[in-house]
């Protein structure tokens, strides 16, 4: 286990016995079911400033502390109050982002496949939000009738399945419109930290989902870590073990150089160093964030996976999660 310098803190506020030079701020031990053993993060008492992420990037380096902002919709913003949930979290290198993913596409894709074909549909969303993935990604998304059985369905399952380079047995009874297979790489255009303080920068002048954020430094191996390290619980309504969700961040931060700049009560911020230069790119990333969020989907303005590539993820530098 990662050892946590936070405790430390309580004794020596500044935080000067482990380098730093810490504004006001406090220990975070709170969870949904009472007080954790020990701190899981540390908040700064005043509003964040642009800058203040740049100025404690070094906590990473001489205590393990990597800055993230905290934000909300008010100015008072409290992470004791955001239900965490430390006890639900795993370890993020126990999951394969890729078999995570997979796996929640199977799940949220064939639900909106179906509405799409015009099957009934009890959670009351707008349906056909995919209605178009069939054009987007690789040939089993054919115009053929969902309802169609035997050969026609055992070769749309091996063609998605050559295509995606993913061995059928190794993710179990396929459905038709099978998981299309991860993004390649985006090409790195900066340093990922100067684009992180950027993004940082932008969501400490205020960004729309987030108008109010304080510095907060959390334990963590890697930035995309902190969610698991505090047992946030933003996505719960779609997966309860955050970890599996940072194996993907993980997983991007190594193809598309992502921090995890911000965090909400469900609202998540990156930065993106290396984002999708084509629209081709873009879209198959786009069935990537559909799985990891699909409210982003689901419940926003976007017609079909392409319009939400073009408009969200081609060629930008931040992307941003809201979980219901």
């Amino acid at each position: 286990m990662l050892p946590n310098p936070l405790p430390k803190l309580a004794d020596d506020p500044t935080g000067r016995g482990l380098g730093l030079e810490l504004p006001p701020g406090g220990l975070v031990s709170d969870t949904a079911d009472g007080p954790w053993p020990e701190p899981l993060l540390w908040c700064a008492s005043a509003p964040a400033r642009a800058g203040d992420w740049s100025a404690l990037l070094p906590a990473r380096r001489t205590a393990g502390l990597h800055p993230v902002l905290l934000g909300a919709d008010r100015p008072e913003v409290d992470p004791a109050t955001w239900e965490l949930m430390p006890e639900l979290a795993s370890y993020p290198g126990d999951h394969d982002a890729e078999d995570v993913l997979a796996d929640f596409w199977e799940e949220y894709a064939e639900e909106e496949l179906s509405e799409a074909h015009g099957q009934s549909s009890s959670n009351g969303r707008t349906p056909g939000v995919l209605s178009r993935v069939k054009s987007l990604f690789t040939p089993a998304f054919s115009d053929a009738p969902s309802a169609a059985a035997g050969a026609s369905d055992s070769e749309s399952s091996e063609t998605s399945t050559a295509a995606s380079g993913t061995d059928s047995e190794d993710r179990g009874p396929t459905s038709g419109f099978d998981w299309p297979g991860l993004a390649p790489a985006g090409r790195e255009e900066e340093d990922p930290e100067v684009r992180a303080a950027a993004t940082a920068d932008l969501v400490a002048g205020g960004n729309q989902l987030l108008p109010h954020s304080r510095l907060g430094l959390v334990p963590a191996r890697r930035s995309a870590d902190i969610p698991a390290a505090i047992g946030w619980s933003g996505p719960v309504n779609h997966e309860n073990d955050v970890a599996r969700l940072c194996a993907v961040l993980r997983s991007w931060e190594d193809r598309f150089g992502i921090r995890v700049v911000a965090l909400g009560f469900d609202i998540m911020v990156v930065s993106v160093a290396a984002p999708p230069a084509t629209l081709a790119e873009a879209e198959q990333l786009a069935a990537e964030h559909f799985a990891f969020c699909p409210d982003n989907l689901q419940q926003g303005d976007h017609t079909d996976l392409r319009a939400y590539a073009k408009k969200e993820l081609l060629g930008q530098h931040f992307w941003t999660f809201w979980w219901d």
